[in-house]
């Protein structure tokens, strides 16, 4: 099981309608994408919060194939809906992560 992580950091000014665009729109469409078969949002603690919280998305992939088909036919699209929507009101980084048991 591979776990795509999106930590994302949105401006004050539009981190509750981010949060509810994640949950309601966001994170929905893209399992639409058969890439991954669930998701979670989680929020961070104990980090600094003057620009905003910190959230990360985790996405499951049964398989690094699943994942790159991810990256290869989807990203693109889905990364510059999310700059089209929300545009430098926040920043972001992704990662990869691998579940060993």
């Amino acid at each position: 099981m591979f776990i795509y992580n999106v930590t994302t950091k949105p401006d004050w000014s539009i981190s509750d309608a981010w949060v509810e665009w994640m949950l309601k729109e966001h994170m929905p469409v893209l399992l639409e994408t058969n890439c991954f078969v669930r998701c979670q949002l989680l929020k961070l603690h104990e980090q600094d919060d003057i620009e905003g919280p910190t959230y990360v998305a985790q996405y499951f992939a049964e398989s690094k194939a699943l994942y790159n088909r991810y990256l290869e036919i989807f990203a693109n699209d889905f990364r510059k809906a999310v700059i089209e929507k929300w545009g430098s009101n926040f920043i972001s980084f992704r990662t990869l992560l691998e579940v060993i048991e």
